[in-house]
């Protein structure tokens, strides 16, 4: 039971009732998620090897008798209200949190799904702008209201797939399938070894609580924001890279998922330096995922916790997606004794980190590591002591 997520119903529905005047008659969870390894190489058909958190985005609904949708927002304190006919019209700059909203609904109807109109309230303990994937909880529960009201009978893998098109296609950020997938899908006490090529998965259990271990998430206090920052060019650079090896290689290369780092290697000089750079960090990359899951299925967390700092470096160094602050959290989590890996997750660009430690060592890094970081960058953490939750469901009260 997630008792963070039990809280927010009961306020958000408490919140419906005075809004509305009677009690919801739905009630949905969709959670963030944590990317254990494997970054930037959804969206080049890899592997990735997230799970879903216990911080959850939440909305409580009733379908009305028209074709209007009236939002309340607890967190920015907002409503929004529009007609299901004019959902192309963007709302006003201080209302950017309903574009999420907004983006689902358009894009199913895009789809030729038949929608009802409906009251909603939204409340979430996602942290935004943190690399938690705040967006994609939203856009999964939302896709998943819509599903139940209406009985549209869409799976779960198009769940994650339509709330990846209203991202990509609506709110303009080029984002993998991760995201979205591992909120509509995620399973309890495991992650998920995701083929974001063909999208068949397999969850594979975590066993931390068995190992003593805990998924303990900082927030650097970085604050990072995907349409504003380099994403869509590192995309772009990966795509360049493709192109360049396929002319090289001979082969028509659909992703870097197509070539291994042996040839990579022996054609990485002939591409202009920042490319290779790029490229070379999604084929290692996509090694360290599988090793990575090979590591947890033998009980091998010392071997995953270096895979993790590998991870790191290679996101620092030839990616290009850290900063100094998070370089520190992570060089002084690396450091602290019974961590057994630690490495940026998310997009980049500030956020958070992610690290594997032993329960036993938890209060003392907390303790000692968060201050000496906040000393040194000036910045203000937060800690998250995680559990791999299940993904999206909706309750009918």
């Amino acid at each position: 039971m997630n008792k963070l997520a039990d809280s927010q119903t009961d306020v958000a529905s408490a919140a419906f009732a005075t809004r509305f005047g009677e009690a919801p008659q739905y009630v949905v969870r969709a959670p963030g998620r944590v990317n254990l390894i494997g970054e930037h190489t959804d969206y080049n058909q890899g592997f990735v090897f997230p799970c879903a958190i216990d911080r959850e985005m939440v909305i409580v609904a009733s379908p009305r008798a028209d074709h209007r949708v009236l939002a309340h927002s607890m967190e920015y304190d907002q409503e929004d209200e529009f007609d299901l006919a004019e959902i192309s019209k963007i709302p006003p700059p201080d209302k950017q949190w309903s574009n999420y909203l907004r983006s689902v609904v358009s894009t199913l109807r895009k789809r030729g799904h038949v929608l009802s109109g409906f009251n909603a309230v939204l409340a979430g303990n996602v942290p935004q702008g943190a690399g938690l994937s705040s967006s994609a909880a939203y856009e999964v529960a939302v896709a998943t209201l819509c599903n139940g009201i209406d009985q549209l009978g869409i799976n779960g893998k198009d769940i994650a797939l339509i709330s990846q098109q209203a991202e990509n296609e609506f709110i303009g950020v080029q984002c993998g399938i991760m995201d979205q997938f591992i909120s509509a899908l995620g399973e309890a006490d495991s992650a998920l070894m995701i083929d974001c090529r063909s999208l068949d998965y397999r969850a594979v259990p975590l066993r931390l609580e068995q190992l003593a271990c805990s998924i303990v998430i900082t927030n650097s206090g970085v604050r990072r924001g995907l349409v504003d920052s380099e994403y869509n060019l590192r995309r772009n650079q990966c795509s360049e890279g493709v192109a360049a090896l396929s002319t090289l290689t001979g082969r028509a290369l659909v992703s870097l998922r197509d070539i291994e780092l042996d040839e990579f290697d022996a054609h990485a000089t002939a591409l202009d330096a920042t490319v290779a750079k790029r490229c070379r960090h999604v084929v290692t990359e996509n090694k360290r995922v599988t090793d990575a899951v090979a590591c947890l299925e033998a009980s091998n967390l010392d071997d995953f916790g270096l895979l993790m700092n590998a991870s790191h470096a290679s996101l620092r160094d030839d990616f290009a997606v850290s900063c100094p602050e998070i370089d520190t959290l992570v060089e002084l989590s690396q450091n602290y004794e019974g961590v057994l890996g630690a490495r940026i997750t998310g997009g980049g660009f500030g956020g958070c980190t992610v690290a594997v430690m032993y329960d036993a060592v938890v209060e003392g890094f907390m303790a000692t590591v968060i201050p000496e970081y906040e000393r040194t960058c000036g910045k203000q953490a937060s800690v998250y002591i995680c559990r791999a939750m299940a993904g999206a469901a909706l309750q009918k009260q």
